[in-house]
């Protein structure tokens, strides 16, 4: 299990098990996690899994490919460096406290 803490724009944290596997986005969803709207269910079709990488993690998260970034041209205030898509990010154990926020509003 990864413990992967997500912040809501007003600051609530929610820190949960997800399991290696599921993506960061399923976490979310089925641990309650409000304002990962998903509407795509996962298919990288709209950007309403939008959040912001913790800096520290950045670089430790496998690269964007080309959909989620023309994707990510849709989101809500995306920022070049840490803006991702939930439904790409595979959790694994190496994903153990992943810190992820989300924008003060989503499409």
């Amino acid at each position: 299990m990864a413990r992967i803490t997500y912040i809501e724009h007003n600051g609530t944290r929610h820190e949960v098990d997800v399991k290696p596997g599921m993506t960061v986005m399923e976490g979310a969803r089925d641990n309650g996690v409000p304002g990962i709207d998903a509407d795509c269910g996962g298919a990288c079709a709209c950007s309403t899994c939008h959040v912001y990488v913790d800096p520290a993690w950045v670089d430790r998260l496998p690269a964007r490919d080309p959909m989620e970034e023309d994707m990510l041209d849709f989101a809500y205030q995306p920022d070049p460096e840490r803006s991702r898509l939930t439904c790409q990010i595979k959790v694994t154990d190496a994903l153990d406290g992943l810190v992820v926020q989300m924008p003060e509003r989503q499409i």
